[in-house]
């Protein structure tokens, strides 16, 4: 089937992509200190001038102590570390691409380095990293509206530098989305309750506040995911009706796009309708959604962590649904990481030229 679908120019608010390719945010864990390299941006960079439409950054973290898990993925906040984005922005720039940092807190997630932890305590809704797996304390009303605060601080930031969009990283079992799921959040206060609803509160009042932080024209994204790291069966939405009261309170409160993490695309999500996770956002709140998951490969991306190498895969069905109108934006993952080109190969029906997908990589900044 031919690529037109996927290179198709697509507005979004103020911003106008020139196709719907979109490269999804993946930690490399290659910025020392949490300050990003010359190479960190030149990585971008050789994306943005190889026709990926929108840049999504790796995860960074926000100004809280405990945001991050790892001392080498980059942070959003302080002097050095703004201005190091400073120059990653200004690479992409230079070679026509557009570029979303991804805001990150881990919430109760274990330090990847057994040398080192963070310079504080962790922050979770209930002091619980999984069901039944106590991990510190529940944070107070306090260290809500600070955690708040400073995922505005850095949406603003990231306008005043020059970025064209921002995204929530509201996923996997992070602590936006720790929140959001009953086995992590057993809150009595206004940040929790039995519903999905009650429980989107957290996220919602972070997007109201990141609204208000940047100008109305400026695109916010926010990534959600049924799954979790901890447990890959979850779903925090199991029939449409749940769905929408999860995600209707997002769009109200300032979400322009959904991001919408499954593990493998075509999955559909519910039972009598072949739509996707981003397929049913799209019809259930109207707002553009982006779809994700194994995209252009055969193997899916929680197997290359166990060293699964993947070969390249059809993307007819994918651009079946994207045709259709499923979704508008495609994000693609270690496609991307093992080849810069991945974009053009597709453009230009090269398709003889695309990579196998090897663990190696994922270590690397090419």
């Amino acid at each position: 089937m031919a690529a037109d679908a996927l290179f198709k120019p697509f507005k979004f608010k103020g911003l106008t992509l020139p196709n719907r390719v979109v490269m999804a945010p993946m930690t490399r864990s290659q910025s020392p200190g949490g300050v990003a390299t010359e190479d960190v941006a030149a990585y971008y960079a050789r994306r943005a001038a190889a026709e990926v439409g929108l840049i999504i950054s790796e995860g960074t973290g926000v100004a809280r102590p405990a945001s991050l898990n790892d001392p080498n993925i980059p942070r959003f906040h302080g002097e050095a570390e703004l201005a190091a984005w400073k120059g990653v922005i200004d690479a992409v720039h230079a070679k026509g691409g557009f570029m979303a940092p991804q805001l990150w807190h881990v919430g109760a997630v274990r330090s990847r380095s057994p040398d080192w932890a963070p310079p504080g305590p962790y922050d979770s809704p209930s002091g619980l990293s999984s069901p039944g797996h106590q991990f510190g304390e529940g944070m107070t009303e306090e260290e809500v509206a600070d955690a708040i605060a400073a995922f505005a601080r850095a949406a603003a930031d990231a306008e005043r530098l020059g970025f064209d969009a921002v995204e929530l990283h509201g996923a996997h079992g992070y602590l936006i989305d720790q929140f959001f799921w009953d086995g992590t959040n057993a809150r009595d206060d206004l940040f929790g309750g039995p519903g999905i609803g009650e429980r989107a509160r957290f996220a919602a009042e972070i997007l109201k506040a990141v609204r208000a932080a940047v100008s109305p024209d400026f695109p916010v994204i926010i990534r959600l995911s049924q799954w979790k790291q901890q447990d890959f069966t979850v779903k925090l939405a199991p029939t449409p009706a749940e769905m929408e009261a999860w995600l209707q309170p997002l769009v109200e409160a300032g979400a322009d796009m959904l991001h919408c993490s499954q593990r493998r695309f075509w999955e559909p999500e519910f039972e009598g309708s072949d739509l996707n996770f981003a397929g049913w956002a799209k019809k259930l709140t109207g707002v553009p959604t982006i779809t994700v998951g194994s995209v252009g490969l055969s193997g899916e991306f929680i197997a290359a962590y166990g060293g699964e190498a993947s070969k390249p895969a059809s993307l007819d069905e994918l651009l079946r649904r994207l045709d259709r109108g499923d979704f508008d934006l495609v994000a693609v993952g270690r496609a991307l990481l093992q080849d810069p080109n991945w974009a053009v190969k597709i453009h230009q029906d090269r398709t003889a030229e695309l990579m196998d997908f090897d663990r190696s990589a994922m270590a690397t900044l090419s």
